[in-house]
């Protein structure tokens, strides 16, 4: 349960951020949208979105209604089947997510007591990568010496 909350705890504190930005709000069906479409490899249609997410094509629709009104997507016909729409990225959405994925790397910044656990870690790893690094110094064939040669008879 506690790792429910913390992850809970990170989920509010990056929306929060966000909500006090001057940028718009998205719904979650909005944002759902917005990450499939910037996360995953295109072609994007509205069918092929709301299939993905078990959600109606007019609710599809809707939210990029609404996301091609903020200039985060933009609609394109399929020149292969014209009954087709294509939804593509553009460069202000890509823009948009870039600032939400810094507020959710904020959001699960180190906490300062966790810090100390993390800079003993890394003195325990340097400690024993340096004493690694002697002890195959010190074991290289090359440094090792080379015995005599016998002496034929």
């Amino acid at each position: 349960m506690a790792r429910n909350l913390k992850a809970l705890g990170l989920w509010r504190t990056a929306l929060v951020a966000s909500v006090r930005r001057d940028g718009p709000d998205l719904s979650a069906r909005q944002m759902a949208i917005m990450l499939q479409v910037y996360l995953t490899d295109p072609p994007h249609t509205v069918r092929g979105l709301a299939a993905l997410l078990n959600i109606s094509k007019p609710a599809v629709t809707r939210a990029l209604d609404r996301l091609s009104m903020l200039g985060f997507v933009k609609r394109k016909r399929d020149s292969e089947d014209k009954r087709n729409v294509l939804v593509q990225r553009t460069v202000k959405g890509s823009v948009f997510l870039s600032d939400f994925a810094e507020l959710v790397i904020a959001a699960g910044a180190v906490a300062p007591e966790d810090m100390a656990v993390v800079r003993a870690e890394e003195e325990l790893a340097a400690a024993a990568k340096a004493r690694l690094q002697t002890e195959l110094q010190v074991a290289r064939p090359e440094d090792l010496p080379v015995p005599a040669a016998e002496p034929a008879l």
